[in-house]
């Protein structure tokens, strides 16, 4: 029973409300990918030849066109089970 328990409690934790600096830090980054899409391209030659690479984060909200504002609200509100008391600085 007891190895049981210890598989589950990290678990548990994991579905608790996290602290207001990540809620703070994950939510202003969910609210900036509701403002625009993010990419970056990578160019480079070395032994092997030339090489590149690109990637490109679109996030839901900003598809659906959703007001970066209420994205930060919600998303803090859902990771801390309360309102956000600093305002979105993007």
């Amino acid at each position: 029973m007891l190895p049981l328990v210890a598989l589950a409690l990290p678990l548990l934790v994991a579905c608790g409300p996290v602290s207001e600096e990540n809620a703070y830090a994950q939510c202003t980054e969910r609210a900036r990918l509701a403002v625009q899409p993010r990419g970056e391209i990578g160019v480079g030659y070395g032994t092997g030849g030339a090489a590149a690479r690109g990637s490109v984060t679109i996030s839901s909200d900003f598809i659906a066109g959703r007001d970066p504002q209420v994205v930060y609200d919600n998303c803090f509100r859902q990771l801390t089970g309360a309102g956000p008391t600093r305002p979105l600085i993007l």
